[in-house]
């Protein structure tokens, strides 16, 4: 098993059965298991884990995505639109994202994890997605929709 893989099934783990606050805290985590990871490798790897900080009882903490979760997803769709879309683009039936490159992937999953009633799917590449609408959902008013997303991202 390649370092990175298991320096990030730890991180899930932990995330599934702890209150994770910090990333600092995984960090000395990692430390106590015998594995050097810097805050910036963490930071990656929550980032690729899907890892979102939450609220639950007053208290921050690192949550992983639940298929069954929506107010999760959305509000990491939500920061990723936000850290991640440069523009959005009516185009025709479809929307077209664009990032930087190497980041459309990421915010494509983020996208379908969401399930948004307004969007039937979602194409990437490098630096742009296709989001296919749902049927009756017109290009503008989901722009406005993704816009919005992510300004409070």
């Amino acid at each position: 098993m390649s370092a990175k893989l298991q320096r990030q099934r730890l991180i899930a783990d932990w995330l599934r059965d702890d209150q994770v606050a910090s990333q600092e805290e995984l960090v000395a985590r990692l430390g106590l298991a015998g594995i050097v990871a810097t805050q910036a490798t963490v930071s990656r790897d929550l980032e690729q884990l899907g890892a979102a900080r939450v609220r639950q009882d007053g208290a921050a903490r690192y949550a992983l995505p639940d298929a069954n979760d929506a107010s999760l997803a959305r509000a990491r769709l939500g920061r990723l639109l936000g850290e991640w879309v440069i523009d959005i683009i009516a185009a025709g039936t479809l929307l077209v994202l664009k990032t930087p490159p190497g980041s459309a992937n990421l915010v494509a999953n983020a996208i379908d994890v969401a399930r948004l009633e307004e969007v039937a799917g979602t194409i990437a590449g490098d630096d742009t997605i296709f989001v296919a609408l749902a049927d009756g959902v017109t290009p503008s008013a989901a722009a406005m929709m993704f816009r919005a997303r992510r300004a409070e991202g």
